[in-house]
């Protein structure tokens, strides 16, 4: 049965989108000759729907078979949509859950189909810069009442993107946040504490009234990623230049320990944390000097996108140019002007 596409529906499915936020690019579909595609195209799996892009018409037909529905942001010559198809999507337990649970349907970031939301319509690329789509892949989560309930902006590990599977397909969301039903699962071997060697800020327990501008790193103690993170791409001399541009501060996000925030406001860790809506460890929060976070990273990254986005903030970048994915194809066709290899998978 079809749901009534309402313009309030609509407007509390965009705000929704906006709250919830926190790449090579390539051309558009309309920019290629006919009978091509992009360079890095990836085949997805047959499975996912095929649709005329009728986003409020997907979530009723989802729904009307006991599922919902996942939109799936990509685009071509993206290492992590890659990686999303061929180490997650090829899993046949992941595939097998994604299929019972969801219908999924994909959206090209720089494509020019319509996309219908409710009483209006846009381009892929346009709608994607309405609702402020930073990363691909970007994965948006319905529930059947036209909201979002849960955004992923950026690629997740395959465990952790299997959890997130059954917390939406099983609608734990109604229940539990997913902090605390992520803390409840078996952790992933690592080597079992927070990496606050770094941490440069005057008091890890005061940040506020920073020289500098803040990075908080939201993290946890089994934690492979923020290994990665901490034993590679931050020990590479570029990174090193970039942090030293910030005041640092490696944080637990599951610590009761009492911290004044940027902006002043006195609140245990945790807590914080899940204001702030923080899902993923490691996330980089970046904050200006007046307390205010302008930019976050949220998911698994490697040394030039994670390099890309301190850079972004230290330049004051992030003020010029607010879509993150045409700054960072901007800065690696500097690189490779100067004569640096760019391998964003390195």
């Amino acid at each position: 049965m079809k749901k009534n596409h309402t313009i309030a529906n609509f407007s509390l499915f965009l705000l929704t989108l906006l709250f919830v936020v926190s790449p090579v690019v390539a051309k558009s579909e309309g920019e290629l000759n006919a009978g091509l595609v992009n360079p890095g195209h990836e085949e997805k799996p047959t499975w996912f729907k095929v649709s005329f892009l009728d986003l409020f018409e997907d979530i009723a037909e989802a729904s009307d078979n006991n599922k919902r529905l996942m939109v799936y942001y990509y685009q071509d010559g993206c290492p992590y949509c890659k990686k999303l198809l061929q180490d997650n999507f090829a899993q046949r337990e992941i595939a097998h859950k994604t299929q019972t649970y969801f219908d999924v349907v994909a959206i090209n970031l720089w494509g020019d189909q319509e996309v219908t939301v409710g009483d209006r319509t846009y381009t892929e690329k346009a709608f994607a810069e309405a609702i402020k789509v930073q990363y691909t892949p970007t994965i948006l989560f319905f529930n059947e009442y036209n909201q979002i309930i849960f955004r992923a902006n950026g690629y997740y590990p395959p465990e952790k993107f299997s959890a997130l599977l059954d917390y939406i397909g099983t609608k734990q969301e109604t229940v539990s946040s997913y902090q605390d039903y992520m803390l409840k699962l078996s952790p992933q071997p690592s080597t079992g504490h927070i990496h606050d060697g770094i941490n440069t800020v005057a008091s890890t327990a005061d940040l506020s009234r920073q020289d500098k501008k803040l990075l908080v790193m939201f993290e946890q103690q089994q934690c492979t990623t923020c290994d990665e993170l901490h034993l590679d791409i931050l020990k590479r001399n570029q990174s090193i230049k970039l942090l030293s541009g910030f005041n640092v501060v490696v944080l637990d996000m599951w610590s009761s320990d009492v911290i004044v925030t940027p902006s002043g406001t006195k609140i245990e860790i945790h807590e914080w944390a899940k204001k702030l809506d923080v899902k993923y460890a490691p996330s980089l929060l970046f904050f200006d000097q007046n307390g205010a976070e302008v930019f976050r990273t949220d998911a698994y990254l490697k040394a030039f996108h994670i390099q890309s986005a301190m850079d972004y903030v230290l330049s004051g970048a992030y003020k010029q140019q607010s879509n993150f994915q045409r700054y960072i194809d901007k800065r690696a066709e500097h690189l490779r002007q100067q004569g640096i290899e760019i391998n964003l998978m390195e």
